[in-house]
């Protein structure tokens, strides 16, 4: 079984949840379908790394229904995705086999073919694959697909974790989906830490409601980024701010060649309290002014590569937003401590508001 517990900041819940036992079958993204028709689920089977698909659940008694595919199709991995329901469409990602992510990371593992590379392109209505889009060695680990808010476009963008790209998805000029790499988070060479070329590891992505800004968060570099996406062909970065991370300057890392950073940034305190990890999961008010920010990915990599994380519990910190001029910064009055909870150190993860937020609302 796993243990649920909830907590509300600010009209926001945030739900965290210790798993006890090993489930046959792994669920990741849930959305709700439009005009009450339930949600539809991304599962794939813990045993296997062949046999993902989605599942359509009750709106009501989330009892399963049915499956959501019409054909038969048996994709190879599986993990978000997003909808576009006027341009008949449907998005899904793909991070690796499920027996392997629960083992946490291994190079190996990635020239195994055992990690996605590709988009998968569904007919919305017909609910049927139109095609995969393989990104390559550009594409590794594609995690969160996020479309513009506004129902009439066609754009969206996926964060690729590993090779730290984010690619720019819409139509081309014969009006098929296409993707165009547009962010390129370079690596840093280092001393002290797994492999010799660190990534940054995108792990989630989210756009702001007025479609103005996209955030992205580098779960091993230890920052958070603002782009204003005016132009979603050439977003501009028009904010950074380091939380914790791989190459704090009195951590066991040293950088020796950083194509962006001229030295090794500090560790994050808030409040006297150390945040062990790097930004991960986010999400923001309606009005765009308070980003949320937690530090768990997944407790076998938290282990792995923030070992302080599991004995000390995870952080959910907020950042104040220029939404006029663009930048961001921490709030220093703000911090949820997950270590001090009467249950834990806990590993917090996704965050939700109840009446719908910016990683939820899809509009028909």
């Amino acid at each position: 079984m796993a243990d649920s517990r909830n907590v509300e900041v600010e009209g926001m819940q945030y739900e965290y949840t210790e798993k006890r036992t090993e489930s046959r079958r792994r669920m990741q993204t849930m959305r709700e379908r439009a005009a009450g028709g339930g949600s539809v689920v991304h599962s794939a089977r813990a045993s296997s790394c062949s046999s993902g698909g989605f599942l359509l659940l009750d709106g009501t008694t989330f009892e399963v229904k049915s499956r959501w595919q019409s054909n038969d199709v048996k994709l190879p991995f599986g993990y978000d995705f997003w909808y576009q329901p006027r341009h008949n469409v449907m998005v899904s990602t793909e991070w690796g086999s499920p027996n392997v992510l629960k083992t946490g990371f291994n190079p190996d593992d990635v020239s195994k073919g055992l990690y996605g590379t590709h988009l998968n392109i569904w007919n919305w209505k017909e609910k049927t694959l139109r095609k995969r889009i393989d990104m390559g060695e550009e594409g590794i680990m594609p995690l969160e697909v996020r479309f513009m808010h506004n129902p009439d476009s066609s754009v969206g963008f996926v964060g690729c974790a590993l090779s730290s790209n984010i690619f720019r998805i819409f139509k081309n000029e014969v009006d098929e989906w296409d993707v165009e790499k547009v962010i390129d988070v370079p690596s840093k060479k280092v001393e002290g830490w797994a492999l010799p070329d660190m990534p940054g590891i995108i792990t989630d992505i989210l756009i702001s409601m007025d479609d103005r800004y996209l955030y992205a968060s580098n779960w091993i570099h230890g920052d958070l980024r603002q782009y204003d996406v005016s132009d979603t062909a050439h977003p501009k970065l028009t904010g950074q701010v380091f939380i914790g991370g791989s190459i704090v300057s009195d951590g066991a890392v040293k950088v020796v060649e950083d194509r962006e950073l001229d030295e090794q940034p500090p560790p994050r305190y808030i409040q006297g309290t150390r945040i062990d990890a790097g930004p991960q999961m986010l999400q923001l008010s309606l009005d765009g002014k308070r980003l949320y920010v937690t530090t768990s990915l997944y407790s076998p990599w938290d282990r792995q590569f923030y070992p302080d994380l599991i004995k000390n519990g995870a952080k959910l910190v907020q950042l104040d937003v220029d939404v006029e001029n663009g930048g961001m910064k921490i709030n220093e009055d703000f911090l949820v401590d997950f270590g001090k909870d009467a249950d834990g150190p806990m590993l917090a993860h996704e965050m939700r508001y109840p009446g719908g937020d910016c990683t939820s609302e899809i509009f028909v």
